[in-house]
C-alpha cells in the first residue's frame, strides 16, 4: 500500500498540474482581465477611447493556449454599488384597472336600455374597479356582461381560471383581480423588471453584476466597478426605446442609403439581415399595456399584446391599410421581430405567431414588455463601496492568508520535520486547487469567502496531523517504517472521512439556507474541504511514497 503504482501517481500529479494551471491566471489578474475584455467587448473598448492596436496588445498580453478563467471579485473586494429595490405592484394593478375600464364601459353602454347607464365610483381602492348601475333591475344583466369580459389565464401548463372576479354590492359592481391573476401579474412584472434592469446594467459594461429577485416584489442589484450608487439609480430611471415601425425593405448592407425619413436597423435573429424602416414609428413601447405568452388557433405558442386606447386606434388604422406587409418590432434600434400583418387588428390587441417554442415565446413577450419599467421602483437600500475600500479588503485578506500560512508552515515543520515539509507542500497545492475550482465554476470571491480560505488553511493540515500521529503510534510498537506509514494511513482514513463529511454537510446547509456573505463563505469552505482531503490522502502520501522509494530509510522520525 505504501508503494503507489505509476498509474495512480500519474493521475494524482496530472490532477495537480491541471488544477494549478487553471489557478495560474489569478496570479496575473489585471493582465488576464484585460485580455478577456479585449476578446469579449472590443466595440465597447473602442468607444471608450482605445485603439485597435491597444486592443490587440491586450489580447496578446496572455497566451491563448492557457486558461483565462478568473475568480470573480465580489462587491466588497472590487468596490461598486449595492441597491435593494422594491417594485410597486400597486401601480401595476391600478394600471390594469385603468386600461380595463373603457372595455367595461363600452360593453355596458351597448345595453344602456337595460342598465340605465353606468357611473364609475372613483373612491374605491386602486386595485378595484367599482361601477354603479343606474337601473337596479338591470344588475343581473350587467353582472353577466362583465363576467363575460373575464379572460382565461394562459400558462405553460394550459388554461385555468380567469383574470378577474366580479361581485355585487347593492347597485355597484365590484371588479377585482383574481388571486391567480395577481400572482401571474407579479411573476410577469418581476420577470419584466429583472430583464429591463439586466439589459440596462449590461449597457454600462460592468463585470459580473448580481441581479436577482428577493422575496415577492424586491430586486437585489449589486454592480461592481461603478463609482456610486447614484449612477445606477440614474441608469434605472432611463427608458429603453421600443417602437413599432413600418418596413420599407430589407438589405444585407448596413451602409446602404435608407432614404429620406427612413433608417436601417439590424435583425437580432438573422445575422447579416438589415431592415429599412420608417423613422416615425406607428406606436411606441410607452403605448404597450401588456404582452404575454399565448397560443394560436393550432395550439402553438405565440405572443399576444395589447395597446392603450389611443395607440390601439392608430395601430388598427395602420394594419387595415397594410394587410400583407411586414411591420417591425424595434428594441434599442434592433429588430427583434418583423411579422407580416395578416388582417385588420382592431381594438389594440394582436397576436404574433411563428415557429416558437414556449420558452422562445415567453422570452419574446418579456422583450416586448421591457421597453419601459412596468412600475415605479422604490430604492429601499443603497450603498457605495469605494474601490479603495475593496482594495483594502483584498490586502487585509492577503495578509491574513499569509500570516495563517506562515504560522501553519512553521508549526508543521517544527512538529513533524521532513514529514511536515511534505504537508506544507500539499498545503500550498491545496490553496492553488481552491482557486482553480473557483475559477472553473466562475464563483464570486467575497470578503467572507477569503475568511473561508483562511479557515481552510488551518483545517487543511488536520488530516495530515491525524495521519502523522497514527504513524508515531505505530512506530512505538516496533513495526518497520514502511508498515508504520501504511497502517497510519489505513487507521486514520475513517476519522478523516467522517470529520470532513460532517463539515461538508454543514457547509452545504450554509450554502443553500444562507445568502450573500454566508453563501460566499460556504462556497470556499466546500471547495476547501474537497481539496484538503485530496491533498492529505493523495498528494502527501504520494510525496512520502516517492521519498521512501528513493531513500529506503531503516528508521524514520515523525
Amino acid at each position: 500500500m505504501l508503494n503507489i503504482s505509476f498509474g495512480k501517481q500519474l493521475m494524482i500529479w496530472l490532477t495537480v498540474v491541471v488544477g494549478l494551471t487553471f489557478a495560474m491566471p489569478n496570479g496575473f489578474y489585471g493582465r488576464v482581465e484585460a485580455h478577456n475584455d479585449a476578446l469579449a467587448k472590443p466595440a465597447e473598448l473602442i468607444s471608450a477611447g482605445l485603439t485597435q492596436d491597444d486592443i490587440d496588445a491586450q489580447v496578446a498580453g496572455w497566451p491563448s493556449f492557457l486558461p483565462s478563467g478568473l475568480v470573480n471579485l465580489g462587491l466588497d473586494l472590487r468596490g461598486g454599488a449595492h441597491l435593494l429595490v422594491e417594485v410597486q405592484m400597486a401601480d401595476v394593478y391600478e394600471s390594469f384597472m385603468e386600461g380595463f375600464w373603457p372595455t367595461v364601459r363600452d360593453a355596458l353602454a351597448a345595453e344602456r336600455d337595460v342598465t340605465g347607464g353606468v357611473t364609475r365610483v372613483e373612491n374605491g381602492p386602486a386595485d378595484e374597479l367599482r361601477v354603479r348601475i343606474n337601473n337596479a333591475a338591470g344588475m343581473d344583466r350587467a353582472f353577466q356582461i362583465v363576467r363575460g369580459l373575464a379572460q382565461p389565464l394562459v400558462t405553460l401548463a394550459g388554461a385555468g381560471g380567469t383574470n378577474i372576479d366580479v361581485s355585487v354590492n347593492g347597485t355597484t359592481l365590484i371588479i377585482r383581480l383574481s388571486d391567480a391573476e395577481r400572482q401571474a401579474m407579479v411573476d410577469r412584472t418581476m420577470a419584466q423588471t429583472l430583464e429591463i434592469i439586466r439589459r440596462r446594467i449590461d449597457e454600462v459594461g460592468t463585470r459580473e453584476p448580481t441581479i436577482q429577485r428577493q422575496g415577492a416584489d424586491r430586486v437585489l442589484v449589486q454592480v461592481p466597478g461603478v463609482g456610486s450608487a447614484q449612477e445606477i439609480i440614474d441608469l434605472l430611471g432611463t427608458t429603453a426605446q421600443l417602437t413599432f415601425n413600418a418596413v420599407v425593405g430589407t438589405t444585407g448592407n448596413p451602409d446602404d442609403r435608407a432614404g429620406v425619413g427612413n433608417f436601417i436597423a439590424p435583425s437580432v435573429d438573422q445575422e447579416g439581415l438589415y431592415y429599412t424602416l420608417e423613422t416615425i414609428p406607428v406606436v411606441t413601447g410607452e403605448d404597450l399595456e401588456n404582452a404575454q405568452l399565448d397560443f394560436d388557433q393550432n395550439g402553438s405558442p405565440a405572443v399576444s399584446f395589447r395597446f392603450n386606447t389611443s395607440a390601439a386606434r392608430k395601430f388598427g388604422d395602420f394594419t387595415l391599410n397594410n394587410i400583407g406587409s411586414p411591420f417591425a418590432i424595434v428594441l434599442d434600434d434592433e429588430v427583434i421581430s418583423a411579422p407580416t400583418i395578416q388582417s385588420h387588428i382592431p381594438g389594440g390587441s394582436g397576436i404574433i405567431t411563428g415557429n416558437f417554442t414556449s420558452e422562445e415565446a415567453t422570452n419574446l413577450a418579456v422583450l416586448l414588455r421591457s421597453g419601459a419599467l412596468p412600475a415605479e421602483l422604490t430604492f429601499l437600500e443603497e450603498r457605495t463601496i469605494g474601490p479603495e475600500l475593496g482594495q483594502d479588503s483584498i490586502e487585509a485578506g492577503q495578509i491574513a492568508c499569509i500570516v495563517a500560512a506562515i504560522a501553519i508552515l512553521v508549526y508543521m515543520l517544527l512538529s513533524y520535520g521532513l514529514f511536515g515539509v511534505f504537508a506544507n507542500i500539499a498545503l500550498t497545492i491545496n490553496v492553488g486547487l481552491i482557486f482553480a475550482l473557483l475559477s472553473i465554476v466562475g464563483a464570486t470571491l467575497t470578503l467572507p469567502g477569503i475568511a473561508g480560505i483562511v479557515l481552510t488553511i488551518g483545517m487543511a493540515v488536520d488530516a495530515n496531523v491525524i495521519v502523522f500521529e497514527r504513524i508515531r503510534e505505530e512506530l512505538k510498537t516496533a513495526k518497520g517504517p514502511a508498515r508504520a506509514i501504511e497502517l497510519g494511513y489505513e487507521k486514520a482514513m475513517s476519522s478523516i472521512i467522517d470529520a470532513n463529511i460532517t463539515t461538508f454537510m454543514t457547509a452545504l446547509i450554509l450554502f443553500f439556507a444562507g445568502s450573500g456573505p454566508v453563501s460566499g463563505f460556504a462556497v470556499t469552505l466546500i471547495f476547501g474541504i474537497m481539496t484538503s482531503v485530496f491533498t492529505a490522502l493523495f498528494v502527501t502520501r504520494s510525496l512520502i511514497s516517492m521519498w521512501f522509494a528513493r531513500a529506503r530509510p531503516k528508521t524514520i522520525e515523525v
